[in-house]
């Protein structure tokens, strides 16, 4: 075991000042608004450091650090490709500022004026469901870091996972969005800390040539090129183009934090200076890989073997005590950012989009904010079994993404025919969200069911876009046809 005394006070004291300072946040949620979206009155600067340190959890360096080691610095593609969408929408304001403007605290709130009721309980089951699922890893692989770093037995797995998610659905159902915001601003600087300190470590190490080197003579040019790289290609990079931009203007953990700034201005101005963050996001964890690479050679890629486990491997063995102690503070912090952030944004969904609807009567905002509480335990427990049960079809990134393209394809249309299509309609609308869903829900079943006859998970993600898309124009050209003869 790689921890010791002074390792284990560190991370101790982390936790206590966390878990006090989001408790201390419940006195100020007495009304719904102030629970999802704390208010609408977030700064620039505490939207920054929230998103942030929401957008890089331990999932995040989980994921980026395999395929770091698969793919080499061609594995950031997609931090770079999110930071080119970021600053396009942060500085022409596409998408974020009407939506904004429109004072909704979820995305599906604003179809039900544009669209239908329905409509907007469609399209929340899909972004509650494509979260959910995609979240559904999480947990796993904040386990498998935190047990492959430290050097704790590997039955202590679940104990992990288990500890990681109630210390922070504690606090997240104390204060909701503000406690959300004020633990992200802590784990935010702790997370810098940890991350800066942890590169430069691997970079002092192993010398930054020598991780070029490694690169190149595993990967070939397909380390540095993706259109090279046998495991990317033209293919692969077209999706992650397409889910770049799907990912800044409508992927809700996002976009919460858009809901919840104080104006328009400040929406704007959170994406712009957050988005280099991106780039570190996915380049900095793919570096620590090339570290484990360079060390380990190509046995974690052997069969029986997980890449995944590689970087953490790697770093357990380089860090002294102390520094360790770091390590794991910052990732734990990196983790239960993410996890809140996460936990409350499907909660809202369900909440505001699924269960208000079908209501006659609207909640008090007590009974509003308790029902929200309720939801966050529920998730926690499915997230919780599903996390030990379901096994990644390939690279974590794809399933992430391709899970996450169950609503991101689908809500993009809907979100841009709203938006900016005045021809859009309802016919359109349920037509882009069930083709647009078509894709990955087929990909998925196929690779639990018969993987040999399922399509591959670029095809699957690159026609999701496509069928929402030709949902959305076919639909409601369609409808106006429809309408026309009627008339």
């Amino acid at each position: 075991m790689h921890f010791t005394m002074i390792d284990w006070v560190i991370v101790g004291v982390y936790i206590t000042i966390c878990f006090i300072a989001g408790l201390s946040m419940r006195r100020y949620t007495k009304k719904i608004d102030q629970y999802l979206v704390a208010g609408r009155e977030v700064n620039v600067y505490l939207g920054v450091a929230s998103l942030a340190a929401t957008e890089m959890g331990l999932v995040t360096i989980m994921y980026t650090a395999e395929s770091g080691y698969r793919n080499g610095f061609a594995g950031a593609l997609p931090g770079i490709l999110m930071f080119l969408a970021a600053l396009f929408v942060g500085i022409s304001g596409f998408v974020i500022s009407p939506l904004r403007k429109a004072n909704v605290m979820t995305i599906p709130e604003l179809f039900e004026t544009r669209y239908s009721k329905g409509v907007r309980w469609l399209a929340g089951l899909f972004i509650a469901l494509g979260g959910i699922l995609n979240m559904g890893i999480f947990l796993r692989l904040g386990g498998q870091f935190i047990v492959y770093c430290t050097g704790i037995p590997a039955g202590y797995l679940e104990i992990t996972m288990t500890a990681l998610i109630l210390i922070t659905l504690v606090y997240t159902m104390a204060g909701g969005m503000l406690s959300v915001l004020i633990t992200d601003y802590i784990q935010f600087i702790l997370l810098g800390l940890g991350i800066v300190a942890v590169s430069c470590a691997v970079i002092f190490r192993e010398g930054l040539g020598n991780l070029v080197q490694t690169v190149l003579h595993y990967h070939g040019a397909g380390g540095i090129n993706p259109f090279l790289n046998p495991n990317q290609g033209p293919v692969w990079v077209f999706w992650q183009v397409l889910m770049a931009i799907a990912v800044m203007t409508t992927w809700q953990t996002v976009i919460s934090r858009i809901l919840a700034a104080k104006d328009e201005g400040a929406a704007r101005r959170i994406y712009t200076r957050v988005s280099f963050y991106y780039v570190g996001r996915f380049l900095l964890p793919a570096l620590w890989a090339i570290g484990a690479l360079s060390v380990f050679g190509t046995r974690f890629l052997e069969p029986g073997m997980d890449p995944l486990n590689a970087m953490p491997a790697y770093l357990g063995s380089m860090l002294v005590p102390g520094f360790m102690g770091l390590l794991i503070a910052s990732m734990l912090a990196a983790e239960m950012s993410t996890d809140s952030s996460y936990l409350l944004a499907w909660a809202s969904v369900i909440y505001n989009d699924l269960l208000s609807p079908l209501m006659r009567k609207g909640l008090s905002d007590k009974n509003a904010i308790l029902a929200t509480r309720l939801l966050l335990v529920l998730i926690a427990v499915f997230l919780l079994f599903f996390g030990l049960w379901y096994q990644i079809p390939g690279a974590a990134w794809d399933y992430l993404a391709i899970t996450g393209s169950i609503y991101l394809s689908s809500v993009f249309a809907l979100m841009v025919g709203a938006l900016y299509w005045k021809r859009s309609n309802t016919w359109g609308a349920y037509a882009a969200l069930v083709l647009g869903a078509a894709g990955p829900l087929s990909f998925l079943v196929l690779n639990m069911v018969a993987k040999d006859h399922a399509p591959s998970v670029a095809i699957a993600g690159i026609c999701s876009y496509l069928f929402a898309a030709a949902g959305m124009i076919g639909g409601s050209l369609v409808r106006d046809s429809v309408k026309g003869r009627q008339v």
